[in-house]
């Protein structure tokens, strides 16, 4: 038996894994992005973009899934290679998801030009998803230089994500108390930030993944969720 040819062929298998997974990263960065800029501009054209983009991201997603099966059905890996070829697993369902929210985002573009309504709290919309658009795209710079450090850093940033967001409902709680006719949109633009924190969760997950790839073990869990937002916001229909 040829064993270096088996390794090479597997080694060429999962450079060919992580490509699509990067691939797939750069995509959702770029959806991400996009769709916050369709929001700030009111560009229905971008936000479309972002939406049948999408299923790029999905195709990705399923290539990925049936070249594993194929690279662990045919290549046998040992425990550290088999680590790594799930961690690619994991990581683009991950992505896949962000890039599920990155479309969210878009299509409520649409709703909220109907309505007309302008926030000046798109602004903080905006600062909130540059936070997570970088947390992601250090997320897979970890991944690629195994870089524990870093992906540490990403879970860690994911704090202020979350605080970012409990200001924002807060903000946007008292406006719709102040004028019940700012209810529906807000309610939209909350939808939308509440779409962002979880890309933000998400990432974390990859970094999360990163850490598993290089020690074998998954951090401990014990970071202090900072989502405190508990009101029902279809409840103010009522009010």
């Amino acid at each position: 038996m040829n064993t270096g040819h088996i390794l090479s062929a597997f080694d060429t298998d999962l450079d060919r894994i992580q490509s699509l997974m990067l691939r797939m990263g750069g995509l959702v960065e770029t959806a991400m992005h996009d769709a916050m800029t369709a929001l700030e501009k009111g560009d229905l054209e971008l936000a479309d973009k972002v939406r049948s983009g999408d299923q790029i991201i999905d195709d990705l997603d399923e290539e990925i899934r049936q070249e594993v099966e194929r690279v662990i059905a045919l290549r046998s890996p040992t425990a550290g290679d088999l680590r790594t070829v799930l961690s690619v697993l994991n990581i683009a369902s991950t992505l896949e998801r962000c890039g599920d929210y990155a479309r969210n985002v878009a299509k409520r573009t649409f709703v909220l030009e109907e309505f007309n309504y302008s926030s000046t709290l798109n602004g903080t919309l905006r600062r909130m998803s540059r936070v997570v658009e970088s947390m992601l795209a250090d997320a897979l710079d970890a991944y690629v230089n195994r870089d524990q450090a870093k992906a540490e850093d990403v879970i860690e940033r994911d704090l202020e994500t979350d605080q970012i967001y409990n200001s924002l409902f807060r903000e946007l709680l008292t406006h719709m108390m102040e004028d019940p006719r700012t209810i529906a949109p807000a309610m939209h633009l909350h939808f939308i930030a509440k779409n962002i924190e979880r890309v933000g969760d998400h990432t974390t997950n990859i970094a999360e993944q990163t850490i598993y790839l290089i020690t074998g073990k998954l951090p401990s869990d014990d970071r202090p969720k900072q989502d405190v937002t508990t009101v029902n916001l279809s409840e103010l229909r009522d009010g």
